[in-house]
């Protein structure tokens, strides 16, 4: 007995030498993978309005945190995180959703403390203001009006700032409708061209009903038809009215077309099936980029507004939680703001996309200045030629005249089948 215990004791440690002389020489490759770090990944469930290759690889670069992009409709979005929280860890959604996904308690609120830029966010986000002070429009679910919540846990909106916030804003826009100055060849200044039979046949508006109902309401109240009370947040006679006269519009056939999706909408105006349409600023800068005339036209009504920002699932938590953090953070930070507003949106800090942008480039996206040098997109392909101007003018200008914002209602279910009665029509 004896000798079998020396005898293994001496066979483990010849062992022992053997495996060290062996992870030295790098034969063995699993000690490097035990103590390797653990891979950061955050599944980031959005519309991909803020999504892009360049930003995904940019921010690896930065943080090493990997995004893996889950794209879906605005609508399917609402719908996963009601159903599915498990699914996604960062969710990118609009303002406006929050009215939906607030109460399925399935979203975790951030603390406003743990954002480095938080107090340099544009008070369009929590005043309801421009930076110089002068209030905007505020029908809607305008982002000032659900930005808080009363506390951690909490499933009710605050009245007034708390530490705890619905969404970390990002992006946001004033949006109007979209024309192919070509081929209508006259000024277009009001929202109720829309519904002019000149364009019979060559229109389009967007088929998201809680967005779609909000244009709609513009061309109505335009044609003086009526005068809403609040247009995001309509009663149940004046959603009535508001479907009876588009319905009547497309059974008369001015409609070519409901778009559901940023492709779909560059597509109708590129080939010139549409003339005039809803229409995001970013399609339009997409339109041009193809070489076909597309202006983002202001209108004397003003704008319908909308804007976008980070939440996270209920899930997360721990590590996971942190790399969320970390990933806004840097989200905020300045490289991915300034690669959006030259997308033609609006970053929601202002001060660090404007340290990541050329001076000339600033003059031109956000004070409607001329251009004093070529106008190149996010992909480095050329969008205006020097000299240009912004359509619509200044930041000032164009959030300085937003009307509404993307709303959902109190009337919501019965506006969504009244809206689908219209589709259908």
């Amino acid at each position: 007995m004896q000798a079998a215990k020396l005898n293994r004791r001496a066979l483990l440690k010849s062992g022992a030498g053997l495996a060290g002389l062996a992870a030295g020489s790098g034969a063995i490759t699993g000690f490097p993978y035990i103590m390797a770090q653990e891979p950061k990944v955050l599944r980031y469930l959005g519309t991909a309005v803020n999504e892009g290759d360049d930003i995904s690889k940019k921010c690896l670069a930065d943080t090493g945190i990997k995004i893996e992009y889950i794209t879906a409709t605005t609508d399917d979005v609402t719908k996963r995180v009601v159903t599915q929280p498990n699914s996604f860890d960062v969710l990118d959604t609009e303002y406006f959703s929050l009215k939906k996904l607030v109460p399925s308690g399935n979203i975790l609120p951030l603390n406003a403390r743990k954002i480095k830029e938080f107090n340099n966010i544009t008070p369009v986000f929590t005043k309801g203001e421009l930076p110089n002070g002068k209030k905007i429009g505020n029908q809607g679910t305008a982002p000032w009006k659900v930005m808080y919540l009363e506390g951690e846990k909490s499933t009710k909106f605050a009245t007034k700032p708390t530490d705890f916030v619905t969404l970390i804003p990002t992006v946001y826009n004033a949006d109007t409708l979209g024309i192919r100055p070509d081929l209508i060849k006259r000024p277009i200044t009001s929202w109720a061209e829309l519904l002019n039979k000149e364009f019979k046949g060559k229109a389009a508006i967007l088929n998201i009903p809680s967005i779609g109902i909000m244009d709609a309401a513009m061309v109505v109240e335009a044609t003086g038809q009526h005068k809403y009370a609040d247009k995001g947040n309509m009663t149940r006679a004046e959603i009535d009215l508001t479907m009876k006269i588009m319905t009547e519009a497309k059974k008369a056939g001015q409609f070519r077309a409901f778009w559901k999706d940023f492709n779909e909408s560059v597509n109708l105006m590129a080939s010139g099936e549409t003339v005039i349409q809803s229409m995001w600023s970013p399609a339009v800068t997409k339109v041009r980029s193809m070489g076909v005339p597309c202006v983002f036209q202001p209108l004397k009504e003003g704008y319908r507004s909308w804007a976008s920002g980070f939440c996270v699932s209920k899930a997360v938590n721990g590590k996971k939680l942190e790399w969320a953090y970390e990933f806004v953070n840097w989200f905020l930070s300045g490289w991915a703001g300034a690669y959006l507003n030259r997308q033609g949106y609006y970053s929601a800090v202002l001060s660090t996309a404007k340290a990541n942008m050329a001076p000339y480039e600033w003059a031109y996206w956000m004070e409607g200045k001329p251009a004093t040098q070529d106008i190149k997109g996010p992909d480095g392909g050329l969008l205006e030629k020097a000299g240009a101007t912004r359509d619509g003018g200044s930041y000032d200008d164009r959030m300085g005249n937003v009307a509404c914002w993307n709303a959902v209602m109190d009337e919501n279910d019965y506006m969504v089948r009244k809206w689908n009665e219209f589709i259908a029509a």
